[in-house]
């Protein structure tokens, strides 16, 4: 074939020419770099850190450890054969059950359960993409607006995480220009939130309005934004935001305020509508109500309630919203049938404040310390020690009681806890007796001394290097 008079192409020779002039500068070029990097200094090999040499590897090794020289089965992860409520079973055998958050015992309704088998018909399990994409469906429109109506404000967000729903809120709305005050005992997912915003960041003392106000007086105009952030019912201790005083100085002092209902929604107020309803004040004063899913409606995520406009900014800014796959329609469908049950069946809400009162009422009678709490869904049983807290879990499972304890480094040390989780469906019998066995339990522990201190902590620390050599082997 004759070469075309128009074809640009060089012919045969002259392409093997150039190839030949590219394979000789390419070579060159390597050789120069290879002679530039001869030249230059060696620098020293940076050696990858060992998961094992972190420091929370041996805070965490160092607490097993501790715990196995007592004689301490671990009491963390155990696993239930059945939905856990007022009631649970695990390996076989019944336990009275405090460590659940189906305070309204939602999660084994038929009803619920019924509404979730035909969402699982219809949608299948997963929304399979963002919500923003391909993965909205009806029922997250339907679930944002019934929380929209039950706090009386414009608009709902839902997220696949209550977790995440911190997280991503308040790193959305605050940057490195802002300010984030908050009560001391937040939940850690504001507080991941807040350094994910980069915003600057100060505490007041646990519900204390005052000290909240003494921090307000002096600070300078500099910051763009600031935002107060407060428990409806305090996770850890069972108490209540003083909401009345924070709106008052909400008022004079120009922040936003944000009230995270994880444990009070389905619990306060005559309807369980949450703090709002129980201080009688008008839900529209708070900018941010934020909750969790995965307590009252047994579900799984969270959701933020108040303005359109806030709404609006997390549906196109909030990271977690549009980079994360919708929630999924079975968790969505079973939200609102938790919250119709919610609204209709009011006497859940009421059984769950007597049962809260009943069981704060005969801990204190018993001499047990449950700190701050006002006996609504979380009665901490005080203990102090972390080891006897351990062990005094584990003493009531022997017992046919299923309660967890919280230990440092979750609360400080000498505060740790058991955190009892009321339902409406406990039996006034099951409390009682509850607490008497925990009662008994926690005295024989005192009267043996049993704790931290009855451990060698420098046996533990020598016997550390050694088990992480042994699990490197």
């Amino acid at each position: 074939m004759t070469q075309d008079a128009n074809d640009d192409t060089p012919p045969g020779d002259e392409k093997i020419s150039l190839l030949e002039q590219m394979r000789r500068a390419s070579e060159s070029s390597g050789r120069s770099r290879a002679e530039r990097l001869n030249r230059r200094p060696q620098q020293p090999v940076r050696q990858a850190i060992r998961f094992e040499d972190l420091s929370e590897y041996k805070r965490v090794m160092t607490q097993k450890i501790a715990g196995e020289l007592a004689g301490i089965a671990n009491p963390f992860y155990r696993s239930h054969d059945i939905a856990a409520g007022a009631t649970t079973r695990m390996g076989g055998r019944e336990f009275i059950n405090f460590a659940s958050y189906d305070y309204l015992a939602t999660n084994t309704d038929p009803v619920v359960a019924a509404r979730a088998k035909e969402a699982i018909d219809r949608f299948g399990i997963s929304a399979s993409a963002s919500r923003l994409v391909a993965g909205e469906r009806p029922v997250h429109v339907e679930l944002e607006q019934e929380l929209a109506k039950l706090y009386g404000v414009d608009a709902a967000v839902c997220f696949v995480s209550g977790y995440l729903t911190n997280v991503a809120t308040i790193g959305c709305l605050l940057g490195p220009q802002d300010l984030v005050i908050h009560d001391e005992f937040i939940h850690n997912s504001a507080l991941a939130g807040i350094k994910l915003s980069g915003a600057a960041r100060r505490l007041f003392r646990h519900n204390d309005a005052e000290n909240l106000e003494s921090i307000l007086k002096t600070l300078s105009s500099d910051f763009r934004r600031i935002l107060v952030i407060v428990e409806g019912i305090y996770s850890m201790d069972g108490d209540v935001a003083d909401l009345p005083a924070l709106l008052e100085m909400k008022a004079r002092y120009g922040f936003w305020l944000m009230v995270d209902e994880a444990h009070a929604l389905g619990i306060l107020g005559e309807r369980g509508r949450g703090t709002f309803e129980h201080f009688g004040i008008d839900p529209r004063d708070v900018d941010i109500w934020m909750g969790t899913l995965s307590k009252t409606t047994s579900s799984c995520g969270g959701y933020i309630a108040g303005s359109s406009a806030l709404a609006d900014i997390l549906k196109a800014e909030a990271g977690g919203f549009i980079y994360s796959v919708g929630l999924a329609p079975v968790l969505a469908t079973a939200a609102i049938a938790g919250l119709q049950i919610l609204e209709s069946e009011p006497d859940r809400a009421a059984r769950l404040r007597r049962n809260g009162s009943l069981f704060l009422q005969c801990a204190r009678e018993a001499g047990l310390d449950t700190g701050l709490s006002l006996g609504f869904s979380v009665v901490p049983v005080i203990v102090g020690d972390s080891l006897r807290a351990v062990q005094l879990s584990n003493d009531l499972l022997s017992e046919g009681i299923n309660v967890l304890p919280i230990i440092h480094p979750a609360v400080p040390e000498g505060m740790a806890r058991l955190r009892f989780f009321i339902t409406c469906n406990h039996t006034d019998e099951q409390i009682r007796h509850s607490i008497a066995v925990t009662a008994r339990k926690l005295k024989d522990l005192q009267d043996r001394n049993f704790g931290l201190g009855s451990i060698d902590m420098d046996k533990v620390m020598q016997l550390l290097p050694m088990r992480q050599a042994s699990g490197n082997r």
